[in-house]
């Protein structure tokens, strides 16, 4: 394939990302896509087989995008204390970034497609295996469910990314911090005096 060709092939997936965000799979046409695109029918067949085929490249790319930036966000053995609520951040803000980057994409792969469950179920897994080996290296406590921790960052990520991110009332870095405070530090005061 040519650089126009792959220029075409490229159009034709980010066109079909936006359609498939806004209309969701079923609601949208090949027609639309190609017409947008201003390309006949016969190339998007030249590039994809059908619908199916371009739906499912594209939640294939931003799985493995999002599965690449999970597991680069474990942290190394060497992070002084004073270092580590920001490369927790970073982390966190790369997740936040790529949702961001490719918000139709996003949409496509982590809310509407039929996959998304059993990609956030995955990006649990590799979080709570993230954190398990934190916590061997000292970072985080032992006495706490490493599995219900991750679900509820995906949670998380995922909430903030529809109602706040895409809505354009948070930057990546600033979610990125907040999570990384509650997950971190807990909502608890630590000067208040307990009264019982």
């Amino acid at each position: 394939m040519g650089a126009d060709g792959e220029k075409s092939r490229q159009l034709l997936l980010e066109i079909s990302a936006m359609q498939f965000a806004i209309h969701g799979f079923h609601k949208t046409k090949i027609s639309e896509i190609v017409k947008e695109a201003n390309v006949t029918q016969p190339t998007f067949y030249l590039y994809f087989k059908n619908k199916e085929a371009v739906f499912q490249e594209l939640v294939d790319m931003f799985k493995e995008k999002l599965y690449h930036h999970v597991a680069q966000s474990k942290l190394p053995a060497d992070i002084a204390e004073e270092g580590l609520k920001g490369r927790i951040a970073y982390g966190l803000c790369a997740v936040f970034e790529l949702f961001q980057q490719h918000e139709e994409v996003a949409r496509i792969g982590f809310v509407i497609s039929e996959e998304a469950a059993n990609i956030k179920e995955q990006m649990t897994a590799q979080i709570e295996s993230n954190l398990k080996e934190e916590a061997e290296l000292g970072y985080f406590h032992t006495n706490i469910n490493f599995g219900v921790v991750a679900a509820a960052m995906v949670g998380a990520i995922e909430y903030l990314a529809i109602t706040k991110l895409w809505t354009g009332t948070h930057k990546p870095e600033e979610l990125a911090e907040e999570i990384t405070n509650l997950f971190l530090f807990g909502l608890k005061n630590n000067y208040s005096i307990e009264i019982s």
